[in-house]
């Protein structure tokens, strides 16, 4: 497999367009049976699916079509927080969640979403989802929804888009009510805001009539994806508290029904998903940013205001996670996971 897989690295670039005029039989790499999967999502098609998307076309190019992994959208197969229930049900084969959405269903894996972890940029996030990913904890917190993790989806930085009066000092946020889960949202907490959490699905409908004032989403494509600058008067641009995570995960009764020869495919695929990713949420940024900067101010915040936020905001709310979690799991050993990870070591 070594070789096949250096090839399709070197062809990754240009690959989608050499195989536009081939047929499925001309681009077969990888015999095997007849399989047809189905995986659970939610909105439309945007940045956040283009590796679900990625994964579906170059699943059937690589297998001539006898991989089919069909992708739903728009919550046809399950509501967004449903989504583990489904796999664990065997209602479908492969679904995509949000850990923020159902805390009580994978406390292991919101340590994703602490304030303030020491991640610089896109590759120290990869890796220290990697890592944990890999942990038996958080493996056997999956186990109990007949789910396994593929892939993350690289959720970039939050960032908040809002109506009203806006918050340009970060004590400005008191009493602001805010979408913000997970650490995100004790981050905001420790600032007097009131959080509430709530689905992507759901964020529109909320700032437009008013019932929150801020909505926290990945910076821009979120945002954009569904359409709160359209509603919004404001936008930060520096704040960055932290993420979420929103892996890929498939069903372990259909993954462990396949042949060896669509495991090894997948686990090829796993960093053409990675490339895939990090480069929509470029294009994004590049497409959405000035749009945001034309229709909307934007507040930045001084280093030194910064600074003070990740002090008390940052490693206290750590430590609140570990207490909070220690008579469920590991958590310390969870924590100094990905604190190893984030710096480049293994855990």
């Amino acid at each position: 497999m070594t070789g096949r897989t250096g090839t399709r690295a070197a062809a990754l670039i240009v690959g989608a367009a050499l195989v536009v005029g081939a047929t499925g039989a001309d681009a077969q790499n990888v015999e095997g049976p007849s399989v047809f999967w189905k995986l659970s999502t939610w909105g439309n098609p945007r940045a956040f699916t283009k590796g679900v998307e990625h994964l579906s076309e170059r699943l059937a190019e690589e297998t001539g079509g006898q991989f089919n992994l069909r992708v739903f959208h728009g919550e046809q197969l399950s509501k967004a927080k449903e989504n583990l229930d489904g796999l664990k049900a065997n209602a479908f084969e492969a679904a995509q969640f949000c850990n923020f959405y159902h805390p009580g269903k994978n406390p292991a894996l919101m340590v994703a979403t602490l304030p303030f972890l020491p991640v610089a940029d896109f590759e120290d996030m990869a890796r220290v989802r990697e890592a944990l990913y890999a942990h038996p904890i958080l493996e056997e917190e999956m186990d109990q929804w007949n789910a396994m993790y593929y892939a993350s989806t690289h959720l970039p930085q939050y960032e908040a888009l809002g109506r009203g009066t806006p918050p340009k000092a970060l004590e400005d946020f008191s009493g602001l009510r805010v979408r913000a889960g997970g650490g995100v949202g004790d981050a905001m907490a420790e600032l007097g805001a009131v959080r509430q959490s709530m689905p992507a699905t759901e964020t529109y409908t909320a700032i437009q009539r008013g019932t929150v004032d801020a909505i926290f989403l990945p910076y821009t494509y979120a945002h954009a994806s569904y359409k709160i600058d359209e509603v919004a008067d404001w936008f930060t641009s520096n704040l960055a508290p932290g993420s979420s995570e929103c892996p890929i995960v498939f069903s372990k009764t259909a993954y462990e029904a396949l042949p060896q020869q669509y495991k090894d495919l997948l686990a090829e695929l796993k960093g053409e998903l990675k490339e895939v990713y990090k480069t929509a949420y470029e294009e994004a940024d590049a497409e959405f940013l000035p749009r945001f900067r034309e229709r909307l101010e934007e507040i930045t915040y001084s280093e030194e205001a910064l600074a003070e936020l990740r002090e008390t905001a940052g490693r206290p709310v750590w430590e609140r996670w570990v207490e909070d979690n220690k008579d469920q799991f590991d958590a310390q050993e969870v924590l100094d996971t990905v604190l190893e990870a984030a710096e480049g070591k293994s855990s």
